[in-house]
């Protein structure tokens, strides 16, 4: 590796527009640079920015302020010399797996047996030989996203972008995937010089990567950036990689400076417009049994919860923050801690334990308190989903004030706060007082 900059991303701004003529800030302040011979893997939750950091750099989007640099030239559009892998495949089901590979030489006007050397070479690279004349419904998803590389090696790029290549994949083809990279990488045998990969799996960034970006949400920014010194091959046992998947989970669960434990202000937004991840009322009720229960006895390590229950950081981080917004939990350092609430909704029966659950949701989530207010406050206890609607949209998109409203419905149906009618989206008390 040298210190050649490969890309520079400066103070980048990234909103989009919202109804009523506000903005969705999604990134605010990345600064970023990228040298020849490093992967740097960005990490953080689904809705964090990643991917618009990528297109951005990619130059499918205009950043609403700051600057991308490429191999010193401004990005202002789809640039040679970068190309990107997405999570979902992205290969045309019509065409054989060497006209998918060969479409982005085609697009350059390459000679015919150029073409047809590059791709082959490509193919037989990535470990597709003996698949060129096959069609994508011909092949396992594994084999299908191994297209995906290939094409966008095939077109020798200096930069690769990797849109969580693997997360659509089973956890073995998944790891197959991944050390065949590694290993094409290493022995220095794939015609790029630097990749930025984006994941929200925080293994898999200690894994493969020389340096690790980790990215806060709401909006995005630039939480911590750690460098990986562990050699090639790495092993996921060895004490150096649990020390930073461990230090990863600090970063990502630190508070805010200023903060007390559990306040309000751990959560984006104010009042109803606090964010709501989608949880079920299941894993938030396991969640609560497992720290309970021995070995942990009321307090846990979030890597080895997430080890234990096979779970990656976009199912478990917002069961934890869930909790901890509900004051059942406290998250913080990479630990959960069941505050006493959480341990007698852990040792409760099903009915006190529902009890628990709505007093602490009408207490600590806004927009559940909002709804049961107004319902209690009508002569009919109804309420349109509309009416809610139109009201968080003063705070969020749309896509987002769907996603808080369905959040709340299935916590309020687990507390018997309200009942929601889907064919009617209708809010009601089943059993108004």
């Amino acid at each position: 590796m040298n210190d050649v900059a490969l890309l520079q991303v400066s103070d980048i701004r990234m909103a989009f527009p919202k109804p009523d003529a506000g903005e969705l800030l999604v990134l605010d302040g990345i600064n970023l640079d990228l040298r020849e011979g490093e992967i740097v893997g960005v990490l953080g939750r689904s809705g964090s920015g990643k991917s618009t950091l990528l297109r951005l750099i990619a130059g499918l989007t205009v950043p609403t302020a700051g600057k991308i640099t490429y191999r010193g030239e401004p990005v202002s559009g789809p640039a040679r010399g970068i190309a990107m892998v997405f999570q979902s495949f992205a290969i045309f089901p019509w065409l054989t797996v060497f006209q998918n590979v060969a479409l982005g030489l085609e697009a350059q006007g390459l000679p015919k047996p150029e073409i047809r050397k590059r791709s082959l070479a490509a193919i037989d690279m990535i470990g597709l030989d003996g698949f060129e004349s096959a069609y994508p419904r011909e092949l396992s998803g594994g084999m299908r996203q191994r297209v995906g590389f290939a094409r966008a090696l095939v077109v020798h790029p200096n930069l690769l972008l990797m849109d969580e290549p693997f997360s659509a994949l089973d956890v073995l083809t998944a790891e197959t995937l991944r050390t065949d990279f590694l290993d094409l990488w290493c022995e220095g045998r794939m015609p790029i010089r630097s990749v930025v990969l984006v994941t929200h799996n925080i293994e898999e960034a200690v894994l493969m990567c020389d340096r690790i970006v980790v990215f806060g949400s709401n909006p995005g920014r630039i939480l911590a950036e750690i460098k990986v010194t562990l050699p090639q091959p790495r092993n996921r046992l060895e004490p150096g990689f649990r020390e930073l998947v461990e230090r990863i989970y600090v970063e990502m669960t630190a508070r805010p400076v200023g903060t007390a434990p559990s306040r309000p202000e751990l959560f984006p937004g104010t009042g109803i417009g606090t964010v709501l991840p989608r949880v079920s009322s299941n894993l938030l009720a396991g969640l609560l049994e497992t720290v309970a229960a021995a070995p942990f006895n009321g307090s846990a390590d979030l890597p080895k919860i997430a080890h234990d229950l096979q779970m990656e950081i976009d199912e478990l981080f917002p069961v934890a923050e869930t909790l901890q917004m509900m004051r059942l939990a406290e998250v913080g350092g990479g630990d959960i801690r069941l505050t006493e609430a959480g341990l007698a909704f852990a040792n409760a029966g099903l009915d006190e334990r529902k009890r628990i659950f709505a007093r602490h949701l009408l207490t600590y989530v806004p927009l559940a308190a909002h709804i049961r207010r107004v319902l209690d406050e009508r002569a009919s206890h109804a309420a349109r989903k509309s009416r809610f609607i139109d009201e968080l949209e003063d705070f969020m998109s749309e896509e987002a004030a769907e996603q808080a409203l369905s959040a709340v419905v299935s916590l309020g149906r687990y507390a018997e706060a309200f009942a929601y009618d889907d064919d009617r989206a209708m809010f009601s008390l089943e059993n108004p007082a």
